[in-house]
């Protein structure tokens, strides 16, 4: 089979790449993705996530290797393997990121990808509810939903909590200004998930130029000289080959582009000699790897929460017929409903920690499970803070050299003194959120990590020994101009490699202040420009 461009995997970024690339019926596009189809019901429901979470049919389920910052526990990180990627099984909230996470790409000698070059890509992209303006869009494939009126009442409470800490109430975190407390947006459409496939890849299916095949795993990338020329990969038992006349692009994630790369012969010499793979080109893949760690505090309330819908069978049932007959009601949620961004000092320039409000807690989750519709039998709540810009840098490697064996992910959580200062400031400030006395008046006690637990070194371990990822990897074929620092350049071609680019999460300089679905899809679509572009004239 030939084509003029491949793409590797089906993700988010993989989506709009399959959409833009197709649209002006030029050229023919493959689509390889290594999961199945995405019609199953808990994949649009939006607190279906939590059956997705642990499901291998659909899911990656990696987990990482012991790591010392977080008391040697292995970490769970899933990732979608299945149209869309993760982006049928995330949290659904809708964060750009900081202007300054933008503009610090641009000034790390990437020009073009600064705020005022990506803020038009954003808007591009998106269909809010409260419609267009100076920093949204109305008219994009992806549905960004206000979804204020169905939240639980708990989340006023949360609110005024904010303001009594003087806190701005910000209504939109992708606005002017990020900072304050608010109730997040999420990517829903009438009571339904709005994935990177329903966005964006159904649409493109309908042209003859697209062609995808699922439970198509890639196990290498084929070259001719320093040329990438195609793929291949297997499905089921056999194993075939594609080429591309013009480029590959490899869009299967912060874990899988580098992984993918690492096998085909790209990537720290070191390493690939160990295994006996040909080095095609060194260059620092899988290095830089960065995520942001969150803690969670939880509290036994003295109002009902959201347990109380969804625990009883009378409130599972209640909840169903609400989102059967209307679309609407918990179900049509996410838990992630108030957050926030605040300053832990005001010395500080800008929001530096992320928070989370959840009417809802869960603490006898089951071994592989994230019961999402089976709380705790008491009225409960969870207040979280992540930290948005951490300084650790982990890394990635294959063990070996089959395609199929999970690569080993090394995170080095907190492994930099700036990072524990910053999560001892961002518990110290969910104590201090609490303590406000609107929510102060509804708990009844701080269950986790517990009223006696006060000294920075007993708070540091509770992060240790509780914290975790809140999945968002990125950085493991960063972007930037220097090919010893760096796996591609500002337009997002692999160093030294011809006709290869990488263009997903994997790319960014640096993590940006916030949730990262949204910027993914930002950088897949920018992407698209530039290789339409360099399709149409020499690349400059």
């Amino acid at each position: 089979m030939e084509f003029d461009y491949i793409i590797v995997g089906a993700g988010s970024a993989g989506c709009v790449l399959a959409n833009r690339l197709t649209a002006c019926g030029r050229y023919r596009v493959l689509l390889l993705e290594a999961g199945g189809a995405d019609r199953r019901p808990s994949l649009r429901v939006p607190i279906g996530y939590g059956r997705s979470f642990y499901d291998p049919s659909v899911n990656w389920m990696y987990k990482t290797e012991p790591d010392p910052g977080l008391g040697g526990r292995e970490g769970y990180w899933p990732r979608g393997k299945v149209l869309c990627g993760s982006s049928a099984s995330n949290a659904m909230v809708f964060i750009r990121g900081q202007p300054a996470d933008f503009d610090a790409w641009a000034a790390e000698g990437n020009p073009g990808w600064g705020w005022a070059d990506v803020l038009p890509v954003f808007k591009r992209l998106e269909t809010n509810a409260a419609g267009a303006d100076t920093w949204r869009g109305d008219s994009g494939p992806l549905h960004v939903a206000d979804v204020a009126a169905d939240l639980h009442p708990l989340c006023n409470f949360y609110l005024r909590a904010g303001e009594e800490l003087g806190l701005p109430n910000n209504p939109d975190f992708n606005g002017e200004h990020q900072e304050g407390v608010g109730l997040y947006q999420i990517t829903t459409k009438a009571g339904l998930r709005v994935s990177a496939a329903s966005a964006y890849l159904r649409p493109a299916m309908r042209r003859k130029n697209l062609c995808l095949i699922t439970n198509a795993h890639v196990s290498r990338i084929v070259f001719e000289g320093t040329k990438s020329t195609g793929v291949e990969y297997r499905r089921g038992n056999r194993v075939e080959t594609a080429r591309a006349g013009r480029e590959v692009i490899v869009a299967a994630g912060a874990i899988g582009s580098p992984q993918l790369l690492q096998l085909s012969g790209v990537g720290p010499a070191e390493l690939l000699g160990s295994l006996g793979i040909e080095v095609l080109r060194e260059l620092p893949v899988g290095l830089h790897l960065q995520d942001h760690l969150c803690i969670d505090h939880l509290y036994r309330s003295r109002v009902p929460t959201l347990n109380q819908e969804l625990g009883p069978w009378r409130g599972r049932i209640r909840a169903a017929l609400a989102y059967l007959f209307g679309r609407r009601g918990p179900l049509s949620l996410s838990v992630n409903q108030g957050g926030g961004f605040v300053r832990t000092r005001p010395e500080l320039d800008r929001a530096n920690v992320q928070l989370y409000f959840s009417p809802v807690s869960y603490t006898r989750t089951p071994p592989g499970r994230r019961p999402l519709m089976s709380p705790d039998p008491f009225a409960g709540f969870l207040l979280s803070a992540q930290p948005c810009r951490p300084t650790s840098r982990g890394y990635l490697r294959i063990r070996s050299r089959n395609p199929s064996q999970h690569p080993a992910i090394v995170p080095k959580s907190l492994s930099t003194e700036h990072d524990r200062q910053e999560m001892l400031e961002a518990t110290r400030f969910l104590r201090k959120l609490s303590a406000a006395p609107a929510l102060a008046g509804i708990i009844e006690r701080e269950l986790q990590p517990g009223s006696e637990i006060q000294s920075d070194a007993e708070l540091l371990e509770d992060v240790r020994s509780r914290g975790g990822t809140v999945f968002h990897p990125v950085g493991t074929c960063r972007m930037g101009p220097d090919p010893h620092r760096n796996v591609v350049d500002r337009r997002l071609r692999v160093h030294g490699i011809g006709h290869l680019r990488v263009i997903d999460a994997s790319i960014f300089p640096s993590i940006t202040s916030g949730n990262t679905n949204a910027p993914v899809l930002m950088v897949a679509e920018k992407g698209a420009e530039l290789v339409l572009s360099d399709a149409q004239g020499p690349p400059t």
